[in-house]
């Protein structure tokens, strides 16, 4: 099957950008690497898509005393190869590298990862854990939100009809900082079954656990220090979410937010 007839727009700027996303149906379009299989599959018939991929705009880095600015439009390959600075200890190079394939990496973006919002996605789940902020324009003004709110659901976020995202904000974090993630798929470049990040940062005093992979948003534990030490308090969290129905899949989850602790070092934790 091949997309339903469309019109297609690569603007100059955000500003002609914004316009044509006004009209009524219309989507933006970046790397395209999840969008393009909905358009294939029809279960996504847009009127009109508008290619911002490579306006400037979603394109700059700005570094911060504390944190990088990135646009919405900076690949998974760029973070991945070190062609942008990290404000992590090479977090965001690690998760990259795990993205799907190279193909796929030389095209998809940040930002479109997020706000696909797919729930076995690796940015989300990692951005959330890093306390990352969403920079998001519309033609009458801009705004910021957090990632953890800005997933409200699986495939669902707070864009209003007339905006994009724009950037994402991501906090700098200390030379002592450890970062766990884990992932359970069955091959490699497959939608994670089972997926959890843990952020120990104790000189920001940050220890953050988000459990993706979910049939919803990801599951955030802001103060996450007795659960690196005890992980069994995280069932009660995973059955209030509705994660424990299936016992297969409460082992699985389970396992992985295991493997995810483990990554970090023990010095990570508070005396």
């Amino acid at each position: 099957m091949k997309a339903a007839r469309f019109d297609y727009e690569r603007p100059e700027n955000i500003a002609a950008a914004l316009s044509a996303l006004g009209r009524g149906g219309s989507k933006p379009l970046s790397g395209g690497q999840s969008l393009g299989p909905m358009l294939n599959l029809r279960l996504a018939r847009p009127p009109l898509l508008v290619d911002v991929g490579r306006l400037p705009e979603l394109r700059r880095v700005e570094e911060r005393a504390d944190g990088i600015l990135f646009g919405a439009g900076i690949t998974h390959a760029e973070f991945e190869d070190g062609a942008v600075p990290d404000p992590t200890p090479g977090f965001l190079a690690r998760i990259a590298r795990g993205i799907a394939y190279r193909a796929v990496r030389n095209r998809g973006t940040m930002g479109g990862s997020l706000a696909h919002a797919d729930p076995a996605a690796d940015w989300p789940a990692t951005l959330a854990t890093l306390g990352a902020i969403v920079h998001l324009i519309a033609p009458t003004g801009q705004r910021e939100m957090s990632v953890r709110d800005f997933i409200v659901g699986a495939f669902e976020t707070a864009l209003a009809p007339d905006e994009i995202v724009a950037g994402i904000f991501i906090p700098r974090c200390t030379p002592q900082a450890r970062f766990g993630y884990r992932k359970s798929c069955r091959k490699v470049g497959e939608f994670a079954e089972a997926m959890c990040a843990v952020l120990a940062d104790p000189a920001r005093g940050v220890h953050r656990l988000v459990i993706g992979a979910t049939e919803a948003r990801q599951i955030v534990v802001d103060d996450a220090a007795d659960a690196i030490r005890n992980p069994d308090i995280l069932e009660d969290v995973m059955r209030e979410a509705g994660l424990a129905a299936d016992p297969a899949s409460l082992r699985l989850r389970r396992a992985v937010i295991r493997q995810a602790i483990a990554a970090l070092e023990d010095e990570s934790l508070p005396a």
